[in-house]
């Protein structure tokens, strides 16, 4: 199991809990935006398991302007440096395909560390091609939730997926898993690995709390309260790909 987290206590609860690997990402909301350096330094004093790194350097779709790119490859320099064990990172071209050229040069700067080709794969014009064009790049692992909003949704897709990859590269399904749907997702696609965040609400614990007035924008989360990825929850999934009959 890959966990994604975005603070240390999450990554410290993925460990305990019996994560293989983390994912690690700032703006979960947004689906998950490059981290700071800060952020992964003090996480891998933490842990010990491997740490991915999302490089993102907005929300939104995932075609990047040349001063995006030029922040992608600055920060991508000094995750490296700074401990990364593998990137997550995603490029497309205006018609939705995958941007071979801007990923390749995204991969010669990652080497000799592993890539995964992240979600933007579900929003390409077409899946199974994109999914041949991932392989032919050399990326290590592919997130996917079939094209769908969920894994659960997209699990025809997946299945997909996983046949056609073979061994060449590692599907790996991603998009709202929990302990009540993991084994249908397992059983319904062959994957070998799964990607969940396992967040639980951790109320904050401030005494004082001013009503009426937040720091979100259009998006305004509680202000007492974050998401954290649960230990046991984990935990649970953990245990449930182990014991699933393959």
């Amino acid at each position: 199991m890959e966990v994604c987290i975005d603070s240390v206590l999450s990554a410290i609860n993925a460990e305990k809990g019996g994560a293989a690997r983390l994912e690690l990402c700032a703006n979960l909301s947004e689906g998950g935006t490059t981290p700071t350096t800060g952020m992964l330094k003090t996480i891998k004093k933490y842990v010990k398991i491997p740490v991915f790194v999302m490089l993102r350097p907005r929300g939104g779709d995932f075609l990047y302007s040349s001063e995006e790119i030029e922040v992608m490859k600055s920060e991508l320099v000094d995750l490296k440096e700074a401990g990364a064990d593998g990137f997550v990172f995603g490029c497309l071209n205006e018609d939705g395909t995958v941007d071979k050229q801007l990923c390749s040069k995204f991969l010669d700067l990652i080497r000799p560390l592993p890539a995964t080709f992240h979600r933007a794969i579900d929003m390409t014009s077409d899946i199974l091609q994109a999914l041949d064009d991932v392989v032919d790049l050399g990326f290590q692992r592919v997130l996917t939730s079939g094209g769908s909003s969920s894994a659960l949704e997209g699990l025809p897709m997946i299945q997909q997926m996983v046949e056609r990859a073979g061994d060449r590269t590692c599907v790996m399904p991603g998009g709202g898993i929990n302990s009540g749907n993991l084994n249908r997702i397992l059983d319904g696609c062959g994957a070998k690995e799964f990607h969940g965040s396992a967040r639980a609400t951790l109320h904050s614990k401030m005494s004082y709390r001013k009503e009426g007035i937040t720091m979100g924008a259009a998006l305004c989360p509680p202000e007492f309260s974050v998401k954290v990825t649960d230990k046991d929850k984990v935990l649970q999934l953990v245990h449930q790909g182990h014991t699933h009959k393959r």
